[in-house]
């Protein structure tokens, strides 16, 4: 499988052979909903806690005697039925994540990955070095390539600090190396450009 490498002003230099074992995997919902709400799970606190009677602070003596008074018998001024009362049947501390093995994950990837390359959403760049740090001279090169928002995955050499720069002040982009690709990631944002570089590792990543 072969695809057009471009450069940062969306001019063809090249092509690359792409493993269709990872991008060329048939589209799973299923397993992307399933990594998605694995990751949501993840980044949930989990703590929400309301008070139970036995922390709530009042008397556990009677408020008043058992009969004679016209009112409902009470044991104490801590039910939920109380005024500053406890909560019944609250939420309490609690951790949502649960687990989702190797293959699952890895297959999350490649499906997302190929899902967006059938849709032609992922751009091959051959290289994220520029000259300048200057954010105008990156956003005109970048809107040659007519995307709402997108993702730019580099390599594990790391980024080019010029284009750290011009990028962190445009809007509706963000950077990520290719350790943290993520199937949420590769959906919410409507373009990729991954780097000609990470596509290797990716590749042995995912293999």
């Amino acid at each position: 499988m072969k695809k057009s490498i471009f450069n940062l002003k969306n001019k063809t230099v090249g092509d690359v052979s792409l493993n269709k074992d990872i991008f060329g995997v048939i589209t799973l919902p299923d397993i992307i909903h399933q990594y998605i709400r694995y990751q949501n799970a993840k980044s949930r606190q989990g703590s929400h806690k309301t008070k139970s009677r036995s922390e709530v602070s009042g008397r556990s003596k009677k408020p008043f005697s058992q009969k004679g008074t016209g009112n409902a018998r009470q044991g104490s001024n801590k039910p939920p039925n109380f005024r500053g009362g406890a909560v019944s049947m609250g939420p309490v501390n609690r951790n949502y994540t649960f687990n989702l093995n190797k293959k699952e994950k890895k297959l999350a990837l490649k499906s997302a990955l190929s899902t967006k390359l059938n849709e032609d959403k992922i751009i091959f760049i051959d290289s994220f070095e520029i000259e300048s740090f200057k954010t105008k001279e990156l956003y005109i090169d970048l809107k040659k390539f007519n995307y709402e928002t997108a993702l730019f995955i580099y390599s594990e050499t790391g980024l080019n600090k010029n284009f750290k720069l011009a990028s962190s002040n445009i809007p509706k982009i963000s950077i990520l190396n290719q350790k943290g690709v993520n199937v949420k990631d590769l959906i919410t944002y409507d373009k990729i450009f991954i780097e000609q570089k990470s596509i290797d590792e990716l590749t042995k990543r995912l293999s």
